[in-house]
């Protein structure tokens, strides 16, 4: 296995070796497939550090414990099994629903329109799809705040996945099958790597999300690293500006 490289971010985005020119690489693209949460809006945003937040409330009534060991507990289950509330079912067998619910019921008026990134969204030729490990009415709502309401074919979600969480390959197989989606000839974009390597083993185009350099960010430190390993094709800072230089004059026909 090669060791990892830097990103070495160059304009809108770094490309890893053998990767070509952006615009080429996705030539043959007609499926886009977009993470949510720090993807289509920025991890600078307050929006994951609320989710977050209510997670830990979730578990200390359920658990009866103090926040600090609830955190604990929280960020456990996710480093280990994907999402925290996929912990919570193979070890407690929760209601999802009730989980989702709760960790989304939260404010979102500090998000505001991205016009430039709906702009680009909207140039793109194809198919545009949501693949989320969130829910499908907090994909909607968030998407709604940002200004994509109507750019988008349809969210998969956890719940359409099975409960099946990014990175399991299982979880990508049931988004390719409901959707009809030829990986050959798909691309995604996602803010944490390890949530690439199974779409790049199939044959999409990847490309992973980092905030600009300096910029505050609420995730944990292991989903931050900025190392662009094999199976990752491209790095950008700028998601408006990189999927501008992807589409064709005119834009999506």
């Amino acid at each position: 296995m090669s060791a990892p490289r830097g990103p070495a971010l160059f304009g809108h985005a770094a490309a890893t070796p053998g990767a070509g020119n952006p615009a080429a690489r996705f030539a043959h693209v007609d499926v886009w497939v977009f993470d949510l949460d720090n993807t289509l809006y920025p991890p600078h945003s307050d929006l994951w550090p609320k989710i977050d937040d209510r997670m830990t409330v979730f578990m200390c009534h359920m658990f009866g414990l103090d926040g600090l060991s609830t955190r604990a507990l929280q960020k456990y289950y996710y480093q280990r099994h994907g999402t925290t509330l996929r912990g919570l079912i193979d070890d407690y067998g929760l209601d999802p629903h009730a989980f989702l619910d709760f960790v989304h019921d939260i404010d979102r008026s500090n998000i505001a329109p991205d016009l430039p990134l709906a702009a680009a969204i909207a140039a793109l030729p194809g198919r545009r799809l949501i693949l989320t490990n969130g829910s499908r009415d907090h994909a909607l709502r968030t998407c709604e705040r940002l200004g994509f309401a109507e750019l988008f074919e349809d969210v998969f979600d956890i719940v359409a996945a099975n409960l099946l969480p990014k990175p399991h390959a299982e979880a990508y197989e049931l988004f390719f099958e409901r959707h009809g989606v030829d990986p050959a000839r798909a691309a995604m974009f996602e803010d944490i790597s390890r949530n690439l390597l199974a779409p790049h083993q199939r044959g999409m185009v990847t490309t992973l999300v980092v905030p600009l350099e300096g910029a505050s960010d609420h995730r944990d430190p292991w989903e931050t690293a900025r190392e662009r390993p094999a199976h990752v094709d491209f790095v950008t800072d700028d998601l408006a500006g990189f999927l501008g230089t992807l589409s064709p004059p005119g834009g999506a026909e």
